[in-house]
């Protein structure tokens, strides 16, 4: 059975300072603050997740602070550039947004659309676009309206060493669509979501390695455990080497590197991050699994305190 991809589940990056990383997302960007957790693989680092009101799969970016972490360099087998969608109009609320915070930005024009890119504080690449698709998000926070709100991720521009392999692999395993190739660049939508566009470099570059300001991985949306069962099995049929499924609380993860040396992971929609808080909670404790509530006070210890504050 053929099986695709409805688009990004959420993409995944390193930061440094977790104060510095909560002030951007959620109280410049607006974004909320869905869930505070650990990372499962190394519990003395966060793991912070940002997206809309519900954490909707496609809405979310999620960080690990390192605060003692070398800085990343952008090269191949990376996520380049992460962006995001916002409603048509918004654009010149985020210019003067943008300026308000002292953050340099610049306009790009691809593919028939305009992007405002910037980095966030710690260099991590980052764009907005205006894109009618997509539902609006009902989450504001400070001066930030449903009207000019981020509604979720727009697609991601991925750095391969083997740009022919990773497009031929979007194409043929998750089932994207090629629909342009423009100054060096190819560009892929999702068919379930139109407002997904993957970009890959025609080119190869050199290679970077991670730290804070760059992406860690990009996870892409498997409808539930049964179809994730069948992602796993046809990522093996295409010879590569995906784990076994790892249990991250609030959905299912599979994570293996494609061709081009990007680390790819399949997340299932379910059970979302309502499942140890309300809908009106989300966010507002750390949350641990249960075979770390055993050692949850020596862990807070390693961790560094921080409040979502508005700075309007």
């Amino acid at each position: 059975m053929k099986i695709t991809t409805a688009g990004i589940h959420h993409i995944t990056a390193f930061a440094r300072d977790t104060q510095t990383n909560v002030d951007f997302y959620a109280s410049i960007l607006g974004l909320r603050l869905i869930k505070q957790t650990i990372n499962f693989d190394v519990p003395s680092v966060y793991h912070l997740y940002f997206g809309n009101e519900l954490g909707t799969p496609g809405s979310v970016i999620t960080f690990f602070p390192f605060e003692k972490g070398r800085q990343g360099k952008y090269g191949a087998g990376q996520v380049g550039w992460t962006t995001f969608a916002i409603p048509l109009g918004a654009l010149p609320f985020w210019e003067r947004r943008l300026t308000k915070f002292d953050i340099p930005f610049q306009y790009e024009q691809r593919f028939g659309e305009n992007f405002l890119k910037f980095a966030d504080r710690d260099g991590l690449q980052l764009e907005l676009v205006e894109r009618q698709e997509g539902s609006r998000s009902t989450w504001a926070f400070g001066d930030i309206t449903a009207e000019h709100a981020i509604k979720g991720l727009g697609g991601a521009g991925l750095l391969s060493k083997d740009p022919e392999q990773t497009g031929l692999l979007l194409e043929e395993l998750l089932g994207l669509e090629k629909v342009g190739v423009e100054n060096g660049w190819t560009r892929f939508r999702t068919y379930g979501n139109s407002i997904n566009f993957i970009e890959i470099n025609e080119s190869a570059v050199s290679e970077g390695h991670g730290g804070p300001g760059t992406v860690h991985h990009i996870a892409w949306r498997a409808k539930d455990s049964e179809e994730h069962l069948l992602w796993r099995e046809a990522i093996l049929r295409r010879g590569l080497e995906p784990t076994e499924v790892q249990d991250r609380q609030y959905f299912q993860a599979i994570y293996f590197r494609e061709p081009g040396g990007i680390l790819f992971e399949i997340a299932t929609d379910s059970p979302g991050f309502t499942k140890d808080e309300s809908l009106d909670e989300l966010g507002h404790s750390l949350k641990l699994p249960s075979w770390y509530e055993d050692k949850r006070s020596e862990l807070v210890q390693t961790l560094s305190a921080f409040e979502v504050r508005k700075l309007d």
